[in-house]
């Protein structure tokens, strides 16, 4: 006779899993991590992480982010790639993409222009203008 274990199984209780948590739920992460950045565009030159931590040390980070009124966005997996680059390094070209989305979501936070769109404009126009003289070599 089969024990009472084996009867009725919801599968709750065989792997520890919810079947019904989305999957697009992440867990908060034991130890908080946060990464500062400094804008270095008018040198010309990437932005650099300027300040980094983990634990007390990212809550202190993130206080005095709110206390001077910088715009935060929180992204996990970018914090802790950045978090293990040397402090004064340029971001790697890895985590370029993910940095440009950033820093364009605190232009627009910051209600400045985002200097992306202008890059963006400027190679948008080249390519047309290429378009266009194309045509009419025909």
């Amino acid at each position: 006779m089969p024990s009472n274990e084996d009867e009725f199984d919801d599968g709750y209780a065989k792997n520890g899993e919810d079947p019904l948590k989305p999957l697009n739920i992440k867990e908060k992460p034991d130890r908080l991590t946060a990464v500062a950045l400094k804008d270095s565009s008018e040198e010309g030159s990437l932005p650099v992480i300027s300040a980094a931590g983990r634990g007390k040390l990212a809550e202190q980070i993130l206080q005095i982010a709110y206390e001077n009124g910088i715009k935060v966005r929180s992204d996990a997996d970018l914090a802790e790639i950045l978090a293990k680059i040397e402090l004064e390094s340029p971001i790697p070209s890895e985590a370029l993409m993910a940095v440009a989305e950033v820093l364009s979501y605190v232009y627009r936070a910051n209600g400045e222009p985002n200097p992306f769109d202008v890059v963006l404009k400027d190679v948008m126009d080249e390519q047309a203008k290429n378009q266009n003289g194309d045509k009419d070599d025909e």
